[in-house]
């Protein structure tokens, strides 16, 4: 019957004939063996191997990026730790510019108030020449003004 409902219709069968059946079943047992040997087991060796691989690859990968991880955070610190010094060092030597400034601008200021008092001691100096020079004029004027008033020489 299925041989009939095969060529009836030229498609699937359906139920294939019982000794063919027996006869496929039996060399399916018979080949599982080596089947098994020689594809089975080296697909599921090659398989393994490659789990085992990616694993130690993917053991790598984290452990590499946990290194790379500690690097970053020591070039980071080192980077913080170089600037805060530099920034000291700025600092320090703004302080040294700043009291050398000082140092300066107060030597400065007392060479000019050494040159204000001589310069006013000179000055000093010259209106008390002046007043006197004036005083010895104003009285030969006084003189001259009288003898001329008068009419007479004093």
């Amino acid at each position: 019957m299925p041989s009939l409902a095969a060529a009836a219709e030229h498609g699937i069968v359906l139920i294939p004939e019982f000794r063919l059946l027996v006869a496929l079943l039996f060399f399916f047992v018979l080949l599982i063996a080596p089947a098994n040997a020689l594809v089975l087991r080296p697909l599921l060796r090659v398989l393994d191997e490659r789990d085992a691989r990616t694993a130690g690859t993917r053991a790598k990968a984290e452990r590499l990026e946990h290194e790379a991880s500690a690097i970053l955070t020591r070039y980071e610190q080192a980077v913080r730790e170089t600037r805060d010094e530099s920034e000291r060092g700025r600092r320090e030597l703004l302080a040294q510019v700043r009291a050398e400034a000082q140092r300066e601008i107060a030597g400065v200021r007392r060479d000019a108030e050494a040159r204000l008092d001589g310069a006013r001691g000179e000055i000093r100096t010259a209106l008390e020449a002046a007043r006197g020079a004036l005083r010895g004029e104003a009285q030969d004027l006084a003189r001259q003004a009288a003898s001329q008033v008068l009419g007479r020489a004093l």
